[in-house]
């Protein structure tokens, strides 16, 4: 798709920045412009994460129509395209993640993903179905006068409220217009860049999507990125207790004051089967890095003759739980003493390691599966021929 706002992108992300933290320098920041601006760049920014991401581009809740224009109007103030080309982009990003057709792929590089891709002439964006948005009035009206919306909401607008009330007009516009502005680009572009970077990936890994703390606090709950590619539909983004998910929180309190309704959420047991899949996939990737010793199907059969046979010829082998160890190595190490060890070679020691005697630990079993060299047979065949194999440990070792 072509990038129609290229040179107003140019002036606003790169050009604008420079100017106004230049202008600062001989800028005095009062105290209320100082306190406007960050109340501003909390409603601007809400209007972008509750209003053009759960709102339009993936309809996680509905909206009155009073509701809808404070977006649209406050949402503006980003400088961030209208919402239809705004939700256009990252409804291609979820239906495309991290491919060609993926505007802000991180793939690309993460200077791409952050800020590359709205400063090139042409932006990577595969097709998706932009009907909803057309047939809604606030949409339509505010993607033919986004110019007009955004220079009176991010300049105009800013600069007035405190020249109004508290003379600071330059102040105003520097302070709560431009260099507000900033913060905004950086804080919502760092969700198509660092959280898809860096952080865990608790529900899914199939992408690059990740949760971000940081970001999550800079955007309002927006950094719970893992969360929201698994659950787009989900008005939620953060969903522990401990998570800090303001926009979710405005949605909510919009719904209590008759703002918005049929909030979407995804049902909990499918959230707890995907973190728990999740969960399973990272244990069996470190499982596969330990040694388990030598699973049963790389082990022989040894009959009860067999194994004493084994033992009358010097081996030090002992059965437990039906699996034949050879424990010569072992014996001067056990924290038990040497004794009580050699008096169950040849025998059964079951009972005396699981609790006769003493209840051994995990880290004991564990340990113990690095001397497992055969398994007992008791169909009564002699195997006595076949050769016993000394206690190996075995890198490629998997879970039995």
């Amino acid at each position: 798709m072509k990038n129609e706002s290229l040179p107003f992108n140019w002036v606003t992300i790169v050009a604008s920045p420079i100017i106004g933290f230049l202008a600062a320098v001989y800028t005095p920041l009062k105290r209320e412009t100082a306190c406007f601006a960050v109340l501003y760049y909390f409603v601007s920014g809400i209007a972008i994460t509750g209003g053009y991401h759960r709102l339009w581009s993936h309809k996680s809740y509905e909206a009155t129509l009073p509701l809808k224009w404070f977006l649209a109007i406050f949402g503006a103030a980003c400088c961030q395209w209208s919402i239809r080309t705004w939700a256009e982009c990252h409804r291609s990003h979820h239906r495309y993640t991290d491919t060609d057709q993926d505007p802000y792929s991180v793939r690309h590089g993460l200077i791409h993903a952050h800020i590359g891709w709205v400063l090139q002439p042409e932006i990577r964006a595969g097709p998706t179905d932009l009907s909803d948005l057309d047939a809604d009035p606030v949409v339509r009206l505010q993607h033919r006068y986004y110019l007009t919306f955004a220079i009176i909401m991010s300049f105009i607008f800013p600069s007035v409220v405190p020249g109004l009330l508290w003379g600071d007009w330059q102040g105003g516009f520097i302070y709560a217009g431009v260099i507000r502005l900033f913060f905004c680009y950086q804080a919502i572009f760092s969700i198509n860049s660092i959280a898809h970077w860096l952080g865990d990936q608790p529900y899914d890994d199939r992408h690059t999507s990740r949760n971000h703390t940081l970001v999550a606090l800079l955007c309002f709950g927006e950094g719970y990125h893992n969360y929201h590619h698994e659950f787009p539909a989900d008005y939620r983004n953060g969903v522990e207790w401990y998570q800090c998910d303001i926009t979710k929180w405005c949605i909510w309190v919009w719904k209590q004051l008759g703002l918005a309704y049929d909030l979407k959420q995804a049902p909990d047991n499918v959230v707890g089967k995907g973190t728990y899949q999740q969960a399973r996939k990272k244990l069996e990737r470190e499982s596969s890095k330990l040694d388990w010793g030598l699973p049963l199907s790389q082990l022989p059969g040894i009959t009860w003759d067999g194994f004493q046979e084994a033992v009358k010829d010097g081996r030090q082998l002992i059965i437990l739980s039906g699996m034949v160890y050879d424990i010569a190595t072992f014996i001067p190490l056990h924290p038990g003493g040497v004794k009580i060890l050699v008096s169950h070679i040849g025998k059964d020691a079951t009972k005396a390691f699981n609790g006769e005697i003493y209840s051994h630990s995990t880290a004991a079993r564990n340990w113990l599966d690095e001397f497992r060299v055969g398994f007992l047979c008791g169909n009564g065949q002699r195997l006595s021929h076949v050769p016993i194999p000394a206690a190996v440990q075995d890198s490629t070792g998997k879970r039995l």
